[in-house]
């Protein structure tokens, strides 16, 4: 991990999320503010992109039951309209089944967590760490 590749993941949460140890960073901080939940589920989706269909409806069922139903241990925050469509969607599941959710998940992540994550003291020390480090 260098310094340059910490400091990219300032210029946009894409670029944070495309790192490994960007998205352990986030997780770490999420967890710190209790809401480990969004990248997870962000994570999960991404995972369920790739996933072979004759596996999507165990899956499906599996994101749905620990993100998306009502009182699910790791239930995120969406709107009623989006939990319901993706409700609807994953008992007929897709690749694009979790897509309204995921977007809607990033876009809080981006506008709240993400900019709060940039101020931190965590990031801001391993960010000096580093810088520290390349110089020596």
């Amino acid at each position: 991990l260098s310094a340059e590749e910490v400091m990219q993941w300032s210029q946009s949460l894409e670029k944070l999320l495309a790192s490994q140890s960007g998205q352990g960073a986030f997780r770490e901080f999420l967890k710190s503010e209790f809401s480990e939940e969004n990248i997870e589920f962000w994570l999960a989706c991404e995972d369920y992109k790739k996933t072979k269909s004759d596996h999507l409806q165990d899956k499906a069922e599996k994101i749905y039951e620990e993100f998306v139903q009502i009182d699910a241990a790791k239930q995120i925050n969406i709107d009623y309209h989006t939990r319901k469509a993706t409700a609807k969607k994953a008992q007929d599941p897709t690749f694009t089944s979790f897509d309204e959710a995921q977007k809607t998940v990033y876009v809080l992540m981006e506008r709240d967590s993400y900019p709060r994550f940039l101020k931190s003291e965590a990031y801001r020390n391993l960010l000096n760490k580093l810088q520290v480090n390349s110089v020596k």
